[in-house]
């Protein structure tokens, strides 16, 4: 048991309609004898904590249709308002809400009710309820229902939130802690994760569920490329230690697998020396060819530490344009010489900006862009972004002809990430990217004014995507792309596609695990 299950199931129990069993025959749960549940949930027993023992529920008969919930750490509830909460994502466009939600009180809850859940065939999802402030504001940031469990049980990763322990470069972790946590808590011994997130509010878990992209993807790959060692509960409800060495099938499967093989509830990350400052360049390009010319060469010379980039409108309104945004991190007065750092680049150079740091007010950075968001009222807007890889030969193709078809309004208060990465350095096979040696993320994190059609914006992601795949693109999982088929997801996954549907069979064979993404539905 966590030294926090105690406090958190006396905060739950009589708050909430507290689950006991599952009716076998109705398909239903059964809340406690007193407990406020959803219309239709069937009340029984009248336990005093909740927790329903080992052999049955109390108050319930031998022989009974009731199938009592294994003796739990945490607790799982049914009340409407927390169904609802875990019933949406970040990007508000899918309801698809769970009939439980597991509170889990250690690793062994999550184990006990996958298993539990497997008998039954209920489906099972975790959730991370990633952001900042009050309950209300924590929500799952997949953007189009992939992190949900529609009818079935959601796990909420907040009830695994420990950070276990941080090493000279390494850093074990719960599957619920943030990426923010962690960098606090690591930058305090002088270390660092080395490829982080722009936005730092994400549950480890979640993020190594699906990739894990950021500005040190061109020397760090994604963040499940520095991972060590996973632990994981399998469809079937067994908790397994995997890394390239032990479990090493399970290992690749989960890393960027979203979340079809296991559930990821701890993990050993690696962690690089922290640097103390950040000298931040921000450059400009009117032309297309030299900015991806650009962003090569720099990758390829390794000129920076981070690399990232975006697509801009230009000053005049009339077009879109380009921006490099390139850190240089440094020590003390061991400043880096910053025209060494612009030779022979082509960007324009009278606009070129620079801002000096500390390395972790930029790694922080978006928090104020979100701040301003969530007072604006934009942050809970339906939000239908688009997250694509595309190969470097075909690249200009596809820019030149996403730049005609989006619009100001498309982008709304958001951002169109657009920046290169290595394959070299990219080592899950689940990640799946274009067959080239370099590529381009393409990032289209919209936030479209109150009143949007977003019912447009799904096709117009859908003709992008089907333009990116003609190309050689693929596709990252968390972006809202809709009518996905299983012929999509076979064209997705390539040569993948049979070890994909393996691993599932093998570690899900009930196929109850996330299925809101619809890999294998």
């Amino acid at each position: 048991m966590s030294k926090s299950s105690l406090p958190r199931r006396g905060l739950l129990v009589g708050a909430a309609a507290t689950v006991i069993g599952w009716n076998t025959v109705g398909r239903s749960w059964a809340v406690a004898a007193g407990d406020s549940a959803p219309a239709g949930t069937p009340a029984t027993g009248t336990p005093a904590t909740g927790a329903a023992g080992a052999s049955g529920a109390p108050g319930v008969a031998a022989g009974s249709a009731l199938a009592a919930l294994p003796r739990l750490d945490g607790t799982v509830v049914a009340d409407a308002g927390t169904l609802a909460r875990f019933g949406g994502d970040f990007g508000h466009l899918v309801t698809a809400a769970p009939r439980a939600v597991l509170h889990p009180g250690s690793v062994r809850d999550v184990a006990e009710v996958v298993a539990f859940a497997r008998r039954h065939r209920i489906p099972v999802a975790m959730n991370g309820q990633s952001g900042t402030g009050a309950t209300a504001e924590l929500e799952s940031h997949s953007s189009y229902g992939q992190a949900s469990a529609r009818g079935g049980i959601a796990i909420d990763a907040r009830g695994l939130d420990r950070i276990v322990r941080i090493a000279p470069g390494r850093a074990v972790v719960e599957a619920g802690v943030t990426w923010a946590r962690l960098t606090e808590a690591a930058l305090a011994q002088g270390w660092t994760p080395p490829c982080l997130t722009d936005y730092l509010h994400l549950s480890v878990g979640g993020t190594l569920s699906v990739g894990g992209i950021g500005g040190g993807v061109q020397r760090f790959g994604l963040q499940v490329d520095t991972v060590e060692s996973v632990d994981v509960v399998t469809g079937t409800g067994r908790l397994v230690t995997a890394s390239r060495t032990s479990e090493r099938e399970l290992f690749e499967a989960v890393l960027a697998g979203g979340g079809q093989a296991g559930i990821i509830v701890r993990a050993t990350v690696r962690l690089v020396r922290a640097r103390e400052r950040a000298l931040v360049f921000n450059l400009f390009y009117d032309d297309l060819s030299a900015y991806l010319a650009d962003q090569e060469r720099l990758m390829a010379e390794r000129r920076f530490d981070l690399q990232v980039g975006e697509v801009v409108r230009n000053a005049a309104g009339t077009g879109w344009r380009y921006k490099a945004e390139l850190v240089a991190h440094y020590d003390g007065a061991a400043v880096p010489d910053r025209a060494a750092l612009l030779r022979g680049l082509r960007c324009v150079a009278a606009e070129t900006t620079v801002v000096d740091q500390t390395a972790r007010e930029y790694a922080f950075r978006v928090d104020g862009f979100a701040g301003y968001l969530k007072a604006a009222g934009l942050w809970a807007q339906p939000k239908p972004w688009l997250s694509l890889f595309l190969p470097a030969s075909t690249t200009a193709t596809f820019m030149r002809e996403a730049t005609a078809l989006l619009t100001p309004e498309d982008l709304g208060s958001g951002l169109l990430l657009f920046y290169p990465y290595r394959k070299d350095v990219l080592t899950r096979p689940m990640a799946v990217m274009p067959d080239e040696p370099v590529g381009f993320h393409f990032d289209l994190l919209s936030f479209p004014a109150p009143g949007a059609d977003h019912a447009a914006a799904l096709r117009r992601n859908r003709r992008l995507y089907d333009r990116a795949v003609a190309l050689g693109g693929t596709r990252y999982l968390i972006g809202a792309i809709p009518d996905m088929t299983r012929s999509d997801w076979r064209r997705h996954y390539g040569t993948r596609w049979g070890r994909a549907v393996a691993a599932k069979r093998r570690f899900d064979p009930a196929g109850i695990l996330t299925p809101g993404q619809g890999i294998h539905a």
